[in-house]
């Protein structure tokens, strides 16, 4: 575990100069840290795949693929990333210096490298990093699968559980396509959204702006079952299956050729008989419970 008095944690170290390393690396380990040594970014983008580093000291002109380029693909993984990356460039300009922090960058120092800065930094982005893996595993722990987004529906973050949920499925480092288009629905904090994969079923409840909580269920039983299971009646049904399922007053209406304010009128008499008071608790409450 990290320990930001003695330094200790793991730090990869990608440069294609041996000078560099040689001296960055020694002095590194000086201060307890574990060093992994890449000299290019495919070296280094596959040595993060491996095994994760708390930090990533990256070197931003190197041939093949650059820093840039290796930061880039590490910010497209949800695996990979939250671990910060200090570039190491000897280009003082302000344009790269923008450059590394567009492609996900947390902070960078220039050559020749001043080793108590280049350390100071390391603990502070380590410790921070640490500080923010622990919280979500807190939440992770709880059985809450949650995920923060961008304006873009970028992936901001995620817990643990939401991240092998979310794998699957996220679209580049993006929300999946029908859920971004959920979010720009009018009424997307009264009504869940579910999406269906390998046979389970996800249901995503929008907690508030950029945040989302993520449920998994087992298939959802057909109205019949739920009319058997609940005292509803056939419509009553019919209207929470497809509000189970995401569906609006207006798509259920459309579905059951009648008219939204029946389909709301059904729907305050499931809430009633369920003794809940939102669709999200409805669907929650139907999809917590198994059914024969």
């Amino acid at each position: 575990m990290y320990n930001s008095a003695t330094g200790t944690g793991t730090v990869l170290l990608v440069d294609d100069a041996p000078d560099n390393l040689q001296v960055i690396h020694d002095s590194l380990q000086e201060q307890g840290y574990d060093v992994r040594v890449a000299t290019d970014g495919f070296a280094a983008i596959e040595s993060v795949r491996r095994l994760a580093p708390d930090v990533i000291v990256l070197d931003a002109r190197m041939p093949g693929i650059d820093g840039f380029e290796t930061c880039r693909r590490l910010k497209q993984g949800l695996e990979t990333r939250d671990i910060p990356v200090i570039f190491m460039t000897g280009l003082s300009d302000t344009e790269h210096i923008v450059q590394g922090f567009q492609v996900g960058g947390v902070d960078y120092v220039t050559k020749p490298v001043v080793i108590d800065e280049l350390l100071a930094r390391i603990a502070t982005h380590m410790h921070r990093a640490r500080l923010m893996t622990h919280t979500r595993s807190a939440i992770d722990s709880a059985g809450r699968a949650i995920v923060a987004f961008d304006a873009r529906h970028k992936i901001a973050w995620a817990t643990p559980l939401a991240q092998r949920w979310l794998q699957p499925l996220v679209d580049d480092d993006r929300l999946p396509l029908p859920l971004r288009h959920w979010l720009q629905g009018s009424d997307v904090m009264e009504t869940p959204y579910a999406l269906w994969h390998g046979g389970e079923r996800l249901l995503f409840s929008l907690i508030e702006p950029g945040l989302l909580c993520i449920q998994r269920h087992a298939a959802l039983p057909e109205p019949e079952v739920l009319a058997r299971s609940y005292p509803l009646t056939t419509r009553e049904a019919e209207v929470l299956y497809w509000v189970t399922l995401g569906k609006t007053n207006r798509e259920i209406g459309e579905i059951l050729d009648i008219s939204p304010r029946t389909v709301n009128k059904h729907l305050e008499h499931v809430f009633e008989k369920l003794g809940v008071e939102t669709r999200t608790a409805a669907a929650s409450l139907v999809l917590s419970r198994g059914h024969s």
